[in-house]
């Protein structure tokens, strides 16, 4: 098994994430709750209520998705989690890691003009990121020289 030097996180897309997913199913839970409780000329059953809540249960589980993403950095790579996928980008295929201006997360580049975004070091962190930044290339640099000898 392999050892981090870092792990990276972002800070606001995860808090975001938990908030929406937990008032998205509430409120699908409460409306399916509740749509029993007057007429409105449309018959609803138990299992359009369970299925509004599932549905909300579906939406949640796919907005929590958003709470994944994670860079870690070592001697073997670097392990970039997004979304949905994992993927360990050996350094001798990593060209650089940057942060092109307006952009609204870091990348892997790679041959080739190819890159793989970095979803754990957003721009909306502010400092955070430039300090994650700042680890990634002091750690790219060292890395970088060891495999190019």
């Amino acid at each position: 098994m392999s050892t981090w030097d870092v792990e990276i996180r972002p800070r606001l897309a995860p808090r975001f994430a938990y908030g929406a997913a937990a008032i998205i199913l509430a409120a699908h839970v409460t409306v399916g709750a509740l749509l029993k409780i007057a007429s409105t000329g449309v018959i609803f059953q138990t299992a359009d209520q369970v299925a509004i809540g599932l549905l909300g249960v579906v939406i949640a589980a796919i907005v929590l998705l958003f709470a994944r993403p994670r860079l870690r950095v070592g001697p073997s790579g670097l392990a970039v989690r997004n979304l949905v996928n994992d993927k360990l980008i050996p350094w001798s295929d990593v060209v650089d890691v940057s942060f092109p201006r307006g952009a609204r997360w870091a990348r892997v580049d790679l041959p080739d003009d190819e890159y793989v975004p970095i979803l754990a070091i957003q721009a909306v962190d502010k400092g955070r990121a430039v300090d994650a930044m700042n680890s990634v290339r002091e750690l790219l640099e060292r890395y970088k020289n060891v495999t190019s000898r």
